[in-house]
């Protein structure tokens, strides 16, 4: 009776051997199960694009209107749009895959897509990365950094100082991830010093935030400012200079800043955890600047001086960019060799930005531009009659929801942009104006984390930081903001200065 009641409790070997053959089966199957599923995942995925893409192809073929080549331009233009708005495929991949398809179905001639990765736009580029390479190389963006641990005395002040230096790096790091990664150290000395959950939240959700709200500021302050300034060169014969681009921009910049900045402290911080006192920080820059340091200085303002008065010497800043670039990199005498210079350029974005100069010059060139502007408005009831402030406003939402439905901020100039000189040209409007000031909207990128990779940077950390909810609550307040904003600059300050309507 009591082998009984012992092997009853314990079960024998063969038993134990069956229940574990019986666990590996069922394991082994779920594995074969979820792989299967795996197998099958691309499938559910590609349903989407592929039936909004048969969508796309029978639209584009019913307009009786449209020119072989137009239906070419604008079925490749929305395929671009739905590849970037539903699948992970990488943009530049999309940009270039679909530009092939434009360039071999004969909407535009080869020559286009070569051309397009020759213009100035792209040197311009390929020097403004290795300027910024240069001031976090050096230190120099940690050093300004630093000085907000080193100023201030309480949270409050952390957030308005921090908010003032990634305004002011906007003029020398061209990535918007670029200069949230400079402030990531800023932000884990600081999570760590105060040591309160809330504010490590709202400092995460204030960086990126900052980053993208004062990109406005400056022409390179985002790849998409450059697409949309080449196109409007290359339909109106006109562009906005770098000097020209900071007057309309950074006042509106700071301003946003600013709000921005209010908004956070105000909606996520208590009058308690805003007034906390900070203990004097040590950092580990050192106090004397370096020769490395003072050649960037020097390359940084003269490049900077340069920009702004081009149109006293006639050089372009594209020229001027890539000279000092290539002095920052001279041998025994820069701050980086050649192939540290070359990794610091961001190819993936060249590319795009080069295959997406195709794609919006396709649309304008073969009138697909304008089939699409006179349906919008036609649908919407809005002409030319209709007043000013209206026009405004229809461009404002337009391009400060564009985030919501295209993730990619150079694919959103690159879709907007063509669609909006059209309605300048068409309709008589300064195509300087609504090209900036949708810009500024595009710009404006703060709904969902996925919408920036500056936002993605710090909701992905593994320090606790900030949910998506919380970016929506700030959205939902600082999207209003911003349209209320753009109207007040737009009456009471950008058409005094040369953006009239």
């Amino acid at each position: 009776m009591a082998s009984e009641t012992k092997n009853l409790g314990n079960p024998s070997l063969w038993a134990q051997i069956d229940a574990r053959l019986e666990k590996s089966d069922k394991q082994s199957g779920d594995q074969k199960d979820a792989v299967e599923r795996r197998s099958y995942r691309w499938v559910v995925d590609a349903i989407v694009p592929i039936a909004l893409t048969f969508v796309a192809g029978i639209g584009v073929m019913l307009p009786e209107s449209l020119t072989r080549e137009a239906r070419i331009a604008l079925f490749t233009f929305a395929l671009a749009t739905i590849l970037w708005s539903t699948t992970k495929l990488n943009a530049a991949y999309v940009a270039l895959a679909v530009t092939i398809i434009l360039v071999v179905s004969g909407g535009r001639p080869q020559e286009a897509l070569f051309d397009s990765l020759a213009t100035d736009v792209i040197w311009l580029m390929i020097g403004a990365f290795v300027l910024g390479e240069a001031v976090k190389r050096t230190n120099l963006a940690a050093r300004l950094t630093n000085l907000v641990i080193s100023k201030a005395s309480k949270v409050s002040q952390v957030f308005w100082l921090l908010t003032g230096v990634l305004a002011i790096l906007s003029f020398f790091i061209p990535s918007t991830s670029g200069r949230a990664a400079v402030a990531m150290p800023v932000f884990n000395s600081l999570s760590d010093k105060i040591g309160d959950g809330k504010v490590t939240r709202a400092l995460a959700l204030l960086i990126p935030t900052i980053v993208l709200t004062s990109t406005v500021c400056t022409l390179i302050g985002a790849g998409s400012h450059l697409i949309a300034n080449d196109l409007l060169r290359q339909v109106s014969g006109t562009e906005i200079s770098f000097l020209n681009w900071a007057i309309y921009g950074v006042p509106f910049g700071f301003a946003a800043s600013a709000i921005s900045c209010f908004v956070i402290l105000r909606m996520f911080l208590s009058k308690e955890q805003r007034t906390i006192k900070l203990e004097e920080a040590e950092t580990k820059t050192p106090k004397k600047i370096s020769s490395a340091e003072w050649k960037t200085i020097v390359v940084a303002v003269v490049m900077v001086i340069l920009w702004m008065t081009e149109s006293f010497h006639h050089y372009e800043i594209a020229l001027v960019t890539t000279v000092g670039a290539l002095v920052l990199m001279v041998p025994n005498f820069g701050v980086m060799n050649w192939k540290d210079g070359l990794k610091s350029v961001s190819w993936n974005l060249i590319i795009f930005v080069g295959a997406a100069l195709v794609l919006g010059k396709a649309l304008i060139d073969t009138g697909a531009a304008q089939w699409i502007i006179e349906n919008i408005f036609s649908l919407g009831g809005i002409d030319k009659s209709d007043p000013q402030y209206l026009i405004l406003l229809t461009v404002a939402f337009v391009s400060l929801t564009s985030h919501i439905y295209m993730t990619s901020h150079s694919a959103r100039a690159a879709a907007l942009v063509p669609a909006m000189l059209y309605f300048a040209t068409s309709f008589g409007f300064n195509p300087a104006a609504l090209v900036f000031i949708s810009t500024v909207g595009m710009d404006y990128c703060l709904t969902f984390p996925v919408s920036s990779k500056a936002l993605l940077l710090f909701q992905e950390l593994d320090t606790e930081t900030f949910e998506p909810s919380d970016l929506l609550k700030l959205s939902a307040v600082l999207m209003i903001v911003h349209l209320i904003l753009m109207v007040v600059f737009y009456y009471g300050y950008w058409q005094f200065v040369g953006l009239k309507f």
